[in-house]
């Protein structure tokens, strides 16, 4: 029978001992939330120095104004032809341009004849934009 007790009190010690660390642990992931929320810190650094902060802008801002523009080099060609670069994107270009003119023609068919195959039927002819 004196062990019982004991029993129970040590079973009353590990409970402690949980809770206790339980609490600690709780306290630990609360301190390190506040350690990682940096937006909170940028706004509370932000208030308390609020000069710094705005020197800081300033600074940056004309240090980007004063860095020397960058200059694109522009290469001519001797004989005054375009080079084979340039013809490949003026065909390009246009190929594309001829592309986007073909499937804005042909798309009411195209939907018309997917139309006509889902319903299983002849489908309507459509109208023409006024």
């Amino acid at each position: 029978m004196a062990e019982e007790p004991r029993h129970e009190d040590a079973q009353q010690e590990i409970r402690q001992r949980i809770a206790h660390s339980r609490d600690h642990l709780g306290r630990d992931l609360a301190g390190l939330r506040y350690e990682l929320d940096f937006p909170l810190k940028f706004k509370k650094s932000f208030q308390r120095k609020t000069v710094i902060w705005v020197t800081a802008a300033v600074a940056v801002g004309l240090v980007v104004v004063m860095l020397p523009a960058r200059r694109k080099k522009i290469y001519v060609n001797a004989r005054g032809g375009r080079s084979k670069k340039e013809k490949n994107f003026l065909e390009a270009g246009l190929g594309l341009t001829a592309l986007k003119l073909v499937t804005t023609l042909v798309q009411p068919m195209i939907m018309n004849f997917i139309m006509q195959k889902m319903k299983g039927g002849p489908a309507p002819m459509p109208r023409r934009p006024r």
